[in-house]
Parts: C-alpha cells; structure tokens; sequence
C-alpha cells in the first residue's frame, strides 16, 4: 500500500447525486424505507469510488454521501452531546449564503463526553471494503465543537464541567480514542477539518473573540493545545493531516485574512502530516507564510483549484502559483487539491457534478506535469 501523501489529492465531500437527493426526500417524508435509503447510498458511494479511480486519484473518499454536514453528523453521534435547534444569524458571504436569522442545529455539551459506537465508523469500514485505493477518512477537528462561531459558554453545561480545562482534558481524550478506533477499523489516512484556525486569520472574527472576552492569541494557545493532546500517541503509519477552511455552504465563504497568525503555531506546533491549505482566491493572502514550514517530510497541499464554481482554472496560471509558492518552501513538499470539498452540507456548492468531476480531473493532470512522482 502507498504511503498516503499524494501529489494529487482532495478535501473530501462530493455533490450528492440526484438520485440519493430524491431518495432523502422520499426518506423524510416517510415513504422510503431506512433499508432502502442505505441501499442507495451504498450504490451512489459505490459510483462515486468507481470516477474518483478513473480519474486517477489515489486517495479516495465516501464523498460524505451519507451526512447531513461534514461537521453536524460527527459530535450528534458522540454520547455527552444533545442535539438543539437555535435561530442564528449566519455570517457567510457570496454564493448562496443565507440571510437573516434562521433554525440551525447546534450540538451542546449535557453530560460528560464519551465515544462509543459510531456511525461515522461503520461508514468508514463500508468505504474500506470497496476499494483497493487508499480510503480517505475526514471528520471535523475537535475544537470544531466550541468552534470560533459559538461561545463555548453556551454550549458547555457548567453543572457538567465546571472547569473548563475538565472539558478540554475529556475532549482530547475523546479524540483520542476515536483515532484509535478508526485505526483498528483499517483506516491509515484520516483528514481533522479544521474551520477555526481560519477564523483566527481574519481580523473581524478576532475583534468579535476579544470582544466576548477570549483573546485571540488566548484562544489561539487553548487550541493548539487540545490538538497537541488529541495529536499525542497517535499511530506511527496513520496519515494525518488538517484541512484549514473558511467556509463553504453553498459556494459561500466565512472568514478572510492570509495565514500569518497561525502559521508558526500550525506548521510547527501540530503533528500533521499534510496541510490542506485554501489559495483559491485572495482571500487567502499570499504565499509567505509557508516559510514557517520546517524541512522535512510535512506536506503543504495547495487548494487552489476553486470548489466554488464550476469554470475551470487556466492550468499554466495554476502552475505559476506553485511556482511562486516554491520561494517559500520546496516544491518537494507540495502537492495540488481542490480549495474545499464540493459538499460541506448535503445542499451542496453551486455546480454541476460534470464540473465537480473536471475540476478534480484538472487537479490529477496538474500534479503530473509538475511532479514526476505524482
């Protein structure tokens, strides 16, 4: 089996098929059975494994077919949580991004926090046994839980963890035996998304952290150290690696602002392997921040082919920019993906599955003519 560090790569989510939207639809309005639903799902992930291998990819996912959200699915499944509906005002600009305040599902903290049986494993093992490719796990980092957005003092029961320093121990700990679990289950290739070290690169959202009373430099420290924690004794042949995000409902985006400051902290204080990094537009900043990444064996992965829409970037441009990324760390440490996944939720970003497909094919010819070991 290769070693999971591929020159082409992806984040991980795919448009869902019509034919699975239409099967949800009938699903939630009762006339489907739950049988029948997985049937279909196991058939669409069954296709999607079948285009991602003749495109040429090396790591391929589940497209996250069978969730609602990269984010919600995971910790509504994870016992100490209790899933409430809220009506929140999403800050997301450009695409189709919500306006007002609307019902949103939020997991809060009700009991002390546990991992048991989880169905985001049971998808993994699915995935693992129809494929001879290496399966790509993805599931969102764990201080997605008290994420930049929510203040975790609304979502932490403070009857529950009166020590917030008590939470963070059980969360790492949590992380930790969820890492194990995928493991044993075959997985040696598992991504942590990661939207709050994005948040912490715009000026806004850090101006509203301080303003609830958390520094950012503060929330910053709190962070790296609960990753650190969740980092710590993980498998020596288990790729890991992150996928630093700044929003991506329905072609929309959260957060702005170069990676300066979180570089240092993200490429030399998180034992990653990879980093799927956002430069598809200048939202993003520029390349100078990777001259924090230490030589050696990490990898940078540049996501600047756009999930956004559906054109097609100009290959010779795309080169350039890696180009231009080589005055900061060695080409030899690159590698070339999409910006973000195509499906953060199961509403999807606003292009065709036909563009979705071109877009990762792009990405496959790209590395090709830019790494011979590709």
């Amino acid at each position: 089996m290769p070693k999971p560090l591929f020159r082409a790569d992806q984040v991980g989510s795919l448009l869902r098929p019509l034919v699975l939207r239409q099967a949800r639809a009938q699903r939630a309005a009762g006339k489907m059975s739950a049988a029948e639903l997985q049937r279909i799902e196991d058939s669409a992930i069954e296709g999607l494994l079948a285009r991602q291998i003749a495109l040429g990819l090396r790591a391929v996912t589940d497209g996250e077919l069978r969730r609602e959200s990269w984010i919600f699915d995971f910790f509504a499944a994870l016992p100490g949580i209790r899933v409430v509906t809220r009506n929140l005002t999403p800050v997301a600009h450009g695409g189709a991004a919500p306006g007002g305040g609307r019902p949103m599902k939020v997991p809060i903290v009700v009991d002390k926090l546990a991992f048991g049986a989880h169905p985001l494993v049971e998808h993994f093992r699915f995935l693992k046994a129809h494929t001879q490719a290496v399966a790509k796990m993805t599931i969102p980092c764990p201080t997605m839980l008290i994420s930049a957005s929510r203040d975790w003092r609304d979502i932490v029961d403070r009857g529950v963890y009166p020590r917030i320093e008590d939470f963070y121990a059980d969360l790492s700990a949590v992380y930790r035996t969820a890492l194990r679990t995928f493991y044993e289950a075959g997985c040696r290739y598992l991504q942590l998304d990661d939207v709050n070290l994005a948040f912490l690169c715009d000026g806004d959202m850090r101006a509203k952290l301080a303003a609830r009373g958390d520094p950012p430099e503060q929330v910053l420290n709190t962070w790296v150290g609960i990753l650190r924690e969740t980092l710590a004794g993980r498998p020596s042949d288990m790729t890991i690696s992150t996928h630093i995000c700044r929003g991506n409902f329905r072609s929309s985006w959260m957060a702005q602002g170069g990676y300066e400051a979180v570089a240092d902290a993200l490429f030399n204080q998180l034992d990653y392997d990879a980093y799927f990094l956002e430069y598809d537009t200048d939202r993003a900043g520029g390349f100078e921040p990777l001259r924090f990444v230490p030589k050696g064996p990490k990898r940078v992965v540049l996501g600047l082919i756009t999930t956004k829409s559906g054109e097609l970037e100009s290959p010779d441009s795309i080169k350039r920019r890696i180009e231009t990324a080589t005055k900061y760390v060695s080409l030899d440490q690159l590698a070339l993906s999409p910006q973000c996944g195509f499906a953060s939720t199961e509403d999807g970003n606003l292009l065709t599955e036909e563009e979705q497909w071109a877009k990762l094919g792009e990405v496959v010819d790209i590395a090709r003519g830019v790494w011979r070991d590709s």
